[in-house]
């Protein structure tokens, strides 16, 4: 009887190519890759000095918590405060979690180590897998492995850009200007209709501005808007970048817009709906976001201004009765949540600004515009509100 073929010698079992290529040696890494990688070898080597010593392996993770939070008067930005979370390997609630955020470290350690980088989708399915002799999956479901990516962020303060983890696309921008992404050149003033598609990464080392011949950005909140402005071609008009966030901008368009005004020092004006959300739109825009407090120095923007939707627009431009959306109580609820956000709650323009749309019982978006003409947002709204320079700080 034939020898029953040997397993070969370089097959591991499933999750296990990121532990496997983690124990390589890093070749030449660039500049940013070997800060990052230094990082978190230092992390590993508490952990393993701990275990030398007999003491119980623990990691200090930054509380990312509305009471470790704090707002910067003097900077204007959303801050993390110390306090932290100890996660210990040897306490049997923490100790899951603990091996989570190891195994993460890991994961993105090998793929410095490759210079390669994966979604956060990826991540999960190259870290997931049933550890041997148990039942016990490393990751249930991506849920459970999400805030472990969050929190190894937060601990090594990197972003996770640098730890070569990736979101999908969601922001697109069009103007004069030309960069380079990853060795291409890109014009975005060519790009037609769709744009130029803003990448989850846009650090310096991927993305480089070669020339731009803008005078300020307008970004506005949706697609469905930033396309009337493109294709009535606004920013040619005006000679300014258009962007968008798809709603909820995402970290790679916070960050590129953080770059454009920083770098190439152009203004930026927001465009948004007239609501709850489009007022948090603006807070995450100019303040920073709670949740990522510790990398509001590379995302917040304070200088940004508000330039509309605004509640006394419904009066002011002669709207239609028919484009008013009623406030529910959920609406009610987070407008005076926003209200009371230090950096709006001693801003009387702000304060009266949310009570008037409270007042009015009603919400607008910014598509409401299209019922006093198809291009009234394009061609009267947004060029009065830039040359009165009527906006809100």
């Amino acid at each position: 009887m034939a020898a029953k073929p040997k397993r070969p010698a370089t097959a591991t079992k499933p999750g296990a190519a990121a532990v496997a290529s983690a124990r390589k040696p890093a070749g030449k890494l660039p500049p940013v890759d070997a800060k990052t990688m230094g990082m978190i070898i230092e992390l590993a080597d508490k952990v393993a000095d701990a275990a030398v010593k007999r003491r119980d392996p623990h990691l200090d993770i930054p509380a990312r918590t509305l009471s470790n939070v704090r707002f910067n008067k003097s900077r204007k930005i959303i801050e993390m405060g110390g306090q932290t979370n100890c996660r210990q390997l040897f306490n049997l609630s923490q100790a899951k979690s603990y091996m989570q955020t190891l195994l993460v470290a890991t994961g993105c350690k090998a793929l410095i180590d490759q210079q390669k980088s994966t979604s956060i989708r990826g991540l999960y399915y190259l870290l997931k897998h049933t550890i041997e002799g148990t039942r016990e999956e490393t990751f249930a479901t991506q849920e459970e492995c999400d805030p472990i990516i969050e929190d190894l962020e937060v601990t090594l303060q990197s972003l996770r850009e640098e730890l070569h983890v990736y979101a999908s696309n969601r922001g697109g921008m069009v103007g004069p200007i030309s960069l380079i992404d990853d060795g291409d050149e890109i014009d975005c003033s060519r790009m037609g209709s769709g744009g130029y598609s803003i990448p989850s990464i846009v650090e310096a080392n991927v993305i480089k501005f070669k020339s731009c011949d803008a005078k300020f950005i307008l970004h506005v909140e949706k697609d469905t808007v930033w396309r009337r402005f493109n294709e009535d071609k606004f920013w040619r008009k005006y000679n300014c970048l258009l962007t968008h966030g798809g709603g909820q901008p995402p970290r790679g368009v916070r960050r590129m817009l953080h770059r454009l005004h920083n770098e190439l020092k152009l203004p930026i004006y927001c465009l948004l709906d007239n609501d709850p959300w489009g007022y948090y739109i603006y807070s995450v825009l100019k303040q920073g976001s709670i949740n990522l407090a510790y990398e509001s120095k590379r995302m917040a923007i304070p200088e940004a201004k508000f330039l509309g939707l605004r509640s006394r627009d419904y009066e002011r431009c002669k709207l239609n009765p028919s484009v008013q959306i009623a406030l529910n109580d959920t609406d009610i609820k987070r407008a005076k949540q926003i209200a009371a956000y230090p950096w709006f709650a001693e801003k009387k323009p702000w304060q009266k600004e949310i009570g008037a749309m409270l007042s009015n019982g009603f919400k607008l978006e910014v598509e409401s515009l299209i019922s006093k003409d198809i291009s009234y947002v394009t061609e009267v709204y947004t060029p009065e509100r830039i040359a009165e320079a009527d906006w809100l700080d």
